[in-house]
């Protein structure tokens, strides 16, 4: 009996544990500097949860900006919950982990691009990506061809 390594899954799941320590430190002390996030998530994942408004809206997808102003970040083992800021109408929202589809950070020029799982491999792939292909305005639905950058760029 033949088994393989599954790099793809194991990534996957070592990046979003990246996002949520990230998110956990957040939570516990506020955005340091200058750090801001543009996250891309699913808005038709089973387990998102947000306004009918705001699915109608972004059907598919939607980006989100944490950065001037969130509130009730609440980060659990399977996604997190936040209440941003729409049109000056606070609006609560549960992103799941596994519907992440970007994670960026242009303040380091960090970014994080899931791809979705493919027929032959049935796994998700996560890799570094370059921030310019992955910062949009939120209702840009251009999407960027992605460029993997080595983590050893953003290490000081």
């Amino acid at each position: 009996m033949s088994r393989d390594i599954d790099y793809g899954n194991l990534m996957h799941t070592a990046m979003r544990g990246l996002i949520r320590t990230v998110l956990l430190d957040i939570a516990d002390k506020g955005l340091p500097g200058n750090h801001h996030f543009f996250i891309t998530f699913d808005t038709d994942h089973p387990d998102a949860e947000l306004a009918d408004w705001l699915s109608d809206r972004y059907p598919g997808e939607m980006t989100v900006v944490m950065q001037h102003w969130f509130d009730n970040l609440d980060v659990g083992e399977d996604g997190f919950a936040i209440t941003l800021n729409f049109g000056d109408a606070p609006e609560p929202l549960y992103i799941p982990y596994d519907a992440i589809k970007t994670f960026v950070d242009p303040s380091v020029e960090f970014g994080l691009r899931f791809e979705a799982a493919d027929e032959e491999t049935d796994t998700d792939a996560a890799a570094p990506v370059s921030v310019e292909d992955l910062v949009s305005e939120p209702e840009d639905d251009a999407k960027p061809d992605a460029e993997v950058v080595s983590l050893d760029s953003f290490r000081k």
